[in-house]
């Protein structure tokens, strides 16, 4: 592999209790900052109602590097009317011929919303180009026209931030040999997955390249480090709120009403039919 094909994680002090003996983070200081996060990203979602704020949020990266793992934290505890996942599945014939942004356009977020990308139009500069999905010419026009098209996103008003999950070969292979020993977790591991790892050093070239073109400064990317997933996690969470000057929102508490009585008889229970009462 050559050097500088991708970003490792930063290794652990030795005197730093918070990591165990493997260098990766505890799970107990995991647990105690994650809990602090998510409290704050619910602050950060009323935040964005309260101000009609439109972010869009894209998550980039190798297979298994964990921009699913990030993404599900972010809406453990967040209200999915506010906060929304986009991860489309491949294009239909007819969007195969619509102007290649076109598809996410619908998507990108009203005032009062964050929108997530699992994946997004770099698909065009990462998966299609490694794997022959598109022409050249349509690489080099995707190249030329991203930067274009997300800079007239920003002058719209919409926040755009950009995280690209970087995961080492090594640490790849072995979440890949988990994932294929373990029969429930199979189906995570796809084709495309396994010529991911085999192309590793092309998918290494094709990140470069989207970089050069398109880390621009209306909308830079984000570099994570994810060979620790539990680090990567607290690491980009942490980043995400620091991008808003927000202050608490949350609603104040409000008074339960008491049941409205209603001259009205129910049906006898009997006539319903339950599930089996099996616990």
């Amino acid at each position: 592999m050559p050097a500088g094909a991708d970003d490792v994680a930063r290794a652990a002090e030795p005197s730093d209790e918070r990591y165990n003996k493997q260098g990766k983070l505890r799970s107990a200081v995991y647990d105690e900052e994650m809990a602090r996060l998510q409290e704050q990203l619910v602050l950060l979602q009323y935040w964005i109602q309260s101000q009609g704020l439109k972010v869009l949020v894209i998550f980039e990266g190798r297979g298994s590097a964990g921009k699913g793992g990030v993404i599900k934290r972010i809406t453990e505890r967040t209200s999915p009317r506010t906060v929304r996942v986009v991860a489309l599945p491949k294009p239909t014939e007819r969007q195969r011929t619509q102007w290649y942004f076109q598809r996410y356009v619908e998507h990108l977020p009203a005032a009062g919303e964050m929108v997530m990308l699992d994946r997004s139009w770099y698909n065009r500069s990462n998966v299609e180009w490694v794997m022959d999905y598109c022409s050249e010419e349509e690489h080099q026009e995707f190249l030329r026209s991203c930067p274009e098209f997300e800079r007239m996103l920003v002058r719209s008003g919409i926040h755009v931030i950009k995280y690209w999950f970087s995961v080492s070969f090594e640490e790849q292979r072995k979440r890949f040999e988990a994932r294929n020993a373990e029969p429930l977790k199979r189906w995570k591991l796809s084709d495309m997955d396994l010529a991911e790892h085999e192309l590793y050093v092309r998918y290494s070239m094709a990140k470069d390249t989207t970089f050069q073109f398109t880390d621009i400064k209306q909308a830079p990317w984000f570099v994570v480090p994810s060979d620790d997933k539990k680090a990567a996690r607290l690491n980009c969470i942490n980043h995400l709120l620091s991008q808003f000057d927000y202050v608490d929102m949350a609603p104040d508490v409000v008074e339960i009403p008491e049941m409205r009585q209603e001259p009205y008889v129910r049906p006898p229970i009997h006539e319903q039919t339950f599930v089996p009462h099996l616990f």
